[in-house]
């Protein structure tokens, strides 16, 4: 295991000492061991980067579960177990080795997309990825509810029984014109969890953060300070610098010159109490309100000794990560036309982005340089993962699962997955497998 990956679990509270077993063996649940993937992109820094996966080899899949309803968050690995859960708003424990369901955990009726006042996801349901919490041993997610509710639950990994239960709607605006989409992040004892906007970005929402111990008590919250959007809504969620969590905000109510800075189009640095500690936000960022080209489309990375963030309008932005300068603040900034969506993978200094143009590599020097190392041309969108000597992403649209080369971008592998998959979907790698969430379940595939 990587001392940066058993720094990260340490400060997250995700690692409990173990004998590390072989990459395919499975430990027992309310531990983390290394090979599981607890949280969003293996641990609280994002990077995504398995160090214990398989070299790649031929690919084929390995199973199909067909499952209640689409599959938007990563599907998670602990104990053997692949837990995943649907926007129609249930939670399911799946036997890794052969798809089977070993529980199933319904936890309401999902929001149908003609209650609400836009969107694009029918019904909506769980769609941010969950946290497993190993001191309970809870898979932690956050379910929108029939009439716009958000409920965060509490689900025993063995059992299945559900043993918290405790509102965590936004305390500003209208809950029901709200999406949690973001990943939810286990940090002290605490789940924190991220909000932004329904696609359209119409209603009365404010981008928030909400925060509660792992009993379901103890609100605490952030929100913009704007009269209304500026959703965080990466679907990173926080990432965890240190003790703080940083996040990226959406486009904001200022958007015209002269208008006073809100908050909007920015990477923000929140205490574990939600407090904003820090904050960065281009020169133009009422021009980037304007045009709906922000920096929250994205999620930040720490690459390189820095902070580095873009959003829609093609521009990456590199930070220091001990202070980001407010409005201009940047060390850096690359016009490596890459409008990102979703979150990033790094390795070292090497970030890889997720570009509606493709694929994208981009180095980050001692000095705060940036560089393309590559540009791909192939269609794939998604959220990309490391490892297995490849870069895993996923062409939504087409249900296509690539590997490519981490240093030239060419393709090594690609299959199949049987169908289309959710938007910004990011891979699960653990073993000699690949873990897919998809419009209708998930998907593994075997040869990584």
């Amino acid at each position: 295991m990587s001392r940066i990956f058993l720094r990260a679990l340490v400060a997250s509270g995700l690692f409990v000492a173990a004998v590390a077993p072989a990459a395919s063996a499975a430990g027992p649940l309310g531990q983390v061991t290394p090979g599981d993937w607890p949280t969003y992109h293996l641990d609280n820094t994002r990077d995504g980067d398995q160090t214990r996966l398989d070299p790649l080899s031929t690919l084929s899949i390995d199973w199909t579960s067909t499952l209640d309803g689409a599959v938007y968050g990563q599907p998670l690995l602990v104990g053997g177990r692949v837990f995943a859960a649907t926007e129609n708003d249930t939670v399911y424990a799946i036997n890794r080795a052969t798809g089977a369901v070993i529980w199933s955990a319904h936890l309401g009726s999902p929001e149908p997309e003609s209650d609400l006042p836009c969107g694009d996801i029918d019904p909506l349901g769980i769609t941010g990825t969950m946290v497993y919490d190993p001191g309970t041993n809870r898979i932690f997610a956050v379910a929108e509810k029939l009439g716009g509710s958000h409920t965060l639950v509490g689900i025993n990994a063995t059992t299945g029984a559900v043993e918290v239960q405790a509102s965590v709607d936004p305390p500003q605006g209208t809950a029901l014109d709200h999406q949690q989409r973001g990943a939810l992040t286990l940090l002290g004892g605490r789940v924190y969890v991220p909000y932004g906007g329904l696609y359209g970005d119409c209603g009365n929402y404010i981008g928030q953060v909400v925060s509660l111990a792992t009993d379901g008590t103890g609100m605490t919250s952030y929100a913009v300070p704007t009269t209304r959007e500026a959703g965080i809504w990466g679907t990173a969620g926080g990432v965890v610098n240190g003790t703080n969590l940083l996040f990226t905000v959406g486009n904001g109510a200022s958007d015209a010159a002269g208008d006073p800075y809100d908050g909007s189009d920015s990477v923000i640095e929140l205490s574990p109490a939600l407090q904003r500690v820090d904050y960065f936000a281009p020169t133009d960022w009422a021009t980037q309100n304007a045009g709906d080209a922000d920096l929250g489309s994205m999620s930040p990375a720490l690459v390189g000794g820095y902070v580095y963030a873009d959003g829609k309008e093609g521009v990456g932005y590199v930070l220091r990560p001990s202070q980001f300068g407010g409005i201009g603040g940047q060390v850096a900034e690359l016009n490596n036309n890459c409008e990102a969506f979703g979150a990033s993978a790094v390795a070292g200094n090497t970030i890889y982005l997720p570009c509606a143009e493709g694929p994208q590599a981009v180095t980050v020097a001692a000095n705060g340089t940036t560089t393309v190392l590559w540009k791909s041309t192939l269609p794939a969108e998604g959220s990309p993962s490391i490892g297995g000597g490849a870069v895993w992403w996923v062409n939504y649209f087409a249900g296509e699962l690539y590997a490519l080369d981490p240093a030239t971008g060419a393709a090594k592998a690609q299959i199949y997955l049987g169908g289309a998959t959710p938007n910004f979907v990011s891979p699960t790698l653990a073993g000699d497998q690949v873990f897919v969430g998809t419009d209708t379940g998930v998907v593994a595939v075997g040869g990584a």
